[in-house]
């Protein structure tokens, strides 16, 4: 019940987008995101957790990644640190066989960015992740874009790898150098958002993994209050490949797990 001191709910959401918008320039100015960390985007990890050059790729599971900065790695000091490389070694540790990674993301990146700069690049994976959301949240893309944009990647993805995940937005709402109100409107759009992309990936029967609405981890920012650190993208890494190990496993015939495309 509404007091005669206290608008409506939804006359308060009303109220709270201008001071967002406000709190959002501030941040623009004020907040100073780490960069992408500097090393190789592609390599291959072995069961044993061993790293190898790219060029020893025959014969290995194939895992991309494609995405915003959460796959780029921002926050970290090294490539080696960050969520492709993580997701690798316990893919290896799983499977038992050698995993050849490759990482194409860009800080700042969109959902339409992906479709048309990086998803191009990704070709006969044995399992392909898809990460994005932030950036069309900070960028306020309405949420038919949004749903336009992730229907034509997971189209496109569908004849390029073997098995899709994709990762929800990061928790952007929780940011601790992002102001109150910014926040509660983040959260706002961040669950219309992961609602339609769980819906979007149950019709298409593609894997979907939230880590927009998970307790995180303790150490879980980095420095710049922005980003994982990590033990951040330790976290997201055991988020995503426990379900990318199950679908590998589902579709085992016998030795080796990998099956040709």
């Amino acid at each position: 019940m509404n007091t005669p001191d206290r608008p409506p709910a939804g006359i308060r959401r009303r109220l709270r987008r201008p001071v967002a918008l406000a709190q959002a320039l501030i941040a623009r100015r004020t907040v100073h995101l780490a960069p992408e960390p500097p090393g190789a985007r592609s390599g291959v990890i072995t069961p044993d957790g061993r790293a190898l050059p790219s060029p020893g790729t025959e014969g290995a599971l194939r895992l991309e990644a494609v995405g915003d900065s959460l796959v780029a790695g921002s926050g970290v000091d090294s490539q080696g640190q960050a969520l492709t490389p993580r997701i690798a070694r316990l893919l290896a540790a799983g499977t038992g066989e050698d995993v050849a990674w490759s990482t194409h993301a860009r800080l700042g990146s969109t959902m339409r960015r992906v479709r048309y700069r990086f998803l191009p690049e990704v070709d006969q994976a044995d399992v392909l992740l898809v990460c994005a959301g932030s950036n069309d949240l900070l960028a306020r893309r309405s949420l038919a874009e949004w749903e336009e944009d992730l229907e034509a990647v997971l189209d496109d993805a569908a004849g390029r790898a073997r098995h899709v995940v994709v990762c929800s937005a990061g928790q952007l709402y929780r940011s601790p150098v992002l102001m109150r109100t910014l926040r509660r409107v983040l959260r706002e759009w961040t669950d219309a958002q992961t609602e339609a992309s769980a819906a979007i990936c149950a019709r298409r029967r593609v894997l979907y993994v939230d880590v927009a609405h998970c307790d995180l981890a303790e150490g879980f920012w980095a420095q710049d209050g922005f980003h994982p650190s990590a033990a951040g993208y330790e976290m997201a890494a055991s988020m995503v490949t426990e379900p990318m190990l199950s679908a590998l496993g589902a579709t085992r015939t016998g030795s080796p797990l990998r099956q040709d495309h």
